[in-house]
């Protein structure tokens, strides 16, 4: 029998994730020492000096199975977050919260919404499944809650909310997503994603774990990846109803959280500096780039995440391309729809600069 008789149809149709380039692959493709990546929202100040001491004094500890039921973490999340433990769920990084949601709720021909030119795990979860992705477009690169709740039906199991949204930066204000819970039926549950929380410091911001207090049906996402800075441990979590949490416990594969990644997830919380020295650093870069960008002529999407939304009035492969020549890695717009923008990452003072310097040269070369 041949590979397509082999595999399930809904699999046929699957793209793999493609992630940002490399550094390593920048430097062999284009014989370059000193890269600048700006591509993966990875947070440029390291992570917490308390983690990294934290992963050194567990390492000969390896050779043992991590704690299956991640016990220290459970309970520095538990009291970080005001939850119970037994609402508290735990990921080899927050994408395998999202793909065990579809293993635990959806079945075929369910519905699971999004918006247009999503991150990729929201579909490709719905896809694995059987279950049929429903897009809802941004307005004004932002959800429009209004109009999705215009689309529930009586197939939708999930609804997925990425505040802020990654590529835009943009955020569902409180009044917004209130709105939009009153419509929820009790068949849906909605996802909250907020792999960038922490960075948002608007007061319109929601307090989304309050809606997990109420009962709602609501599992709220978070990740140690981005402000915490360790995305190479691949480390997630989430808090949702004891109802929810047993059931996606009941998926979740065993061992699935290494001891490093747990040792120093429950360091990180306990180092009161590491988000604020993150924030900091992240809203000089963001005022940065705003004022070059505006210099430039370039649109930009104001941004409550570590990375920036901007149009760049040429095709985003060619300015790509052009930047990885000159030792600067962004991401580009297309593989979110976006042919003419690029995502790109705060990073250190310099490496700001480096980024700006790039793509204004790149751009008088580049036909707009």
């Amino acid at each position: 029998m041949s590979e397509q008789d082999l595999t399930r149809p809904c699999v046929r149709g699957l793209r793999p994730y493609v992630p940002g380039k490399p550094i390593e692959e920048v430097q062999r493709e284009f014989g370059l020492d000193d890269i600048v990546k700006l591509a993966s929202n990875e947070n440029p100040l390291g992570p917490s000096p308390r983690a990294v001491d934290a992963m050194r004094k567990a390492a000969e500890g390896v050779r043992l199975y991590p704690d299956n039921d991640c016990r220290e973490l459970r309970a520095a999340l538990s009291e970080h977050l005001g939850i119970a433990g037994d609402q508290i769920l735990i990921g080899h990084g927050s994408d395998e919260l999202i793909h065990n949601l579809g293993l635990a709720f959806l079945n075929p021909g369910d519905e699971v919404m999004m918006c247009e030119g999503p991150f990729s795990q929201y579909e490709f979860t719905a896809k694995l499944m059987d279950a049929a992705p429903v897009y809802v477009p941004l307005k004004d690169f932002r959800y429009d809650v209004e109009a999705m709740a215009g689309r529930l039906g009586e197939r939708t199991k999930l609804v997925f909310i990425g505040n802020p949204n990654n590529p835009t930066g943009t955020i569902v204000t409180r009044d917004e997503l209130a709105r939009f819970m009153r419509e929820v039926p009790d068949h849906t549950i909605v996802v909250l994603d907020e792999a960038y929380h922490e960075y948002v410091e608007s007061p319109e911001y929601p307090d989304s774990l309050a809606l997990v207090r109420e009962g709602r049906n609501v599992v709220v996402l978070r990740t140690f990846s981005k402000v915490y800075a360790l995305a190479g441990l691949r480390i997630g979590y989430g808090a949702t109803t004891p109802a929810l949490a047993g059931a996606m416990e009941r998926v979740r594969e065993p061992f699935n959280v290494s001891t490093l990644a747990q040792v120093a997830a429950a360091a990180s919380l306990r180092d009161p500096e590491q988000v604020a020295r993150s924030r900091t650093l992240n809203r000089e870069s963001l005022s940065y780039l705003y004022e070059q960008f505006a210099r430039l002529g370039l649109d930009y999407t104001p941004s409550h995440a570590n990375f920036v939304w901007v149009e760049v009035g040429r095709d985003c492969r060619q300015v790509f391309q052009e930047l990885l020549r000159r030792g600067v890695i962004v991401r580009t717009g297309d593989v979110f729809g976006a042919p003419t923008h690029l995502r790109v990452t705060t990073g250190l003072p310099e490496q700001n600069q480096r980024l700006i310097a790039a793509l204004e040269e790149v751009l008088k070369g580049v036909p707009s």
